[in-house]
């Protein structure tokens, strides 16, 4: 019997709520941190010192402050995240479809991504930019001419993104078992396809 979490309407929840969570915590960003003309106010909330604070950054290129779309400058940047949101929401699609019903961990994970990816779609079709304010600290790390003393600032869509693809990256290790029974099967059905496509047909036969 298929568990409640490996069924789409909890697979349509989460991702119902990881959008509805995303665009409030924004919501309160923006109020919290702009002024009556809506530029930032550069307040800053210390959470957890200064490990975590709460500041707003306006987004205006990818995950992380990244610039993807200057590989195709002869777009807009509206028209490039729009075509890369429905890409990347169909190759997901199409990756959720593949996976094996057993395997409910990485399905779950790939909602995740779903719900992330239309959270920050939506904000770049109202605002024309991603509203960022999860500032975490991060390890010192110097390599040759770069450095980083702290994480990019973040949101909760980008958090939803981040934790499904760790999901999916563990749900081998935490579903071991499943993961080769599905394997196991697929071996057998491609060495049965093999065999088949090897057996003379009855006509060829003398």
């Amino acid at each position: 019997m298929t568990k409640f979490y490996n069924k789409w309407p909890f697979h349509v929840g989460v991702i119902l709520f990881s959008i509805v969570a995303d665009q409030l915590t924004k919501l309160w960003a923006l109020v919290r941190f702009t002024n009556e003309t809506g530029a930032p106010n550069h307040d800053i909330i210390e959470v957890i010192s200064d490990l975590v604070r709460f500041q707003l950054v306006f987004n205006k290129g990818a995950a992380f402050s990244s610039r993807p779309q200057d590989l195709m400058p002869f777009l807009s940047p509206t028209v490039f995240f729009i075509l890369i949101s429905v890409v990347a929401c169909v190759v997901m699609f199409v990756f959720y479809k593949s996976i094996d019903k057993r395997d409910w961990l990485s399905r779950l994970g790939v909602v995740m991504i779903l719900g992330g990816a239309v959270g920050n779609f939506i904000d770049r079709m109202r605002l024309k930019m991603v509203v960022d304010f999860i500032d975490c600290d991060f390890p010192d790390i110097s390599f040759q001419n770069f450095s980083m003393t702290r994480f990019p600032t973040f949101n909760v869509a980008d958090s939803f993104v981040t934790v499904g693809v760790a999901v999916i990256i563990l749900s081998p290790i935490i579903l071991k078992k499943i993961h080769k029974e599905i394997k196991a099967e697929k071996e057998a059905e491609k060495k049965a396809l093999a065999a088949k496509k090897e057996k003379p047909a009855a006509g060829d036969e003398k």
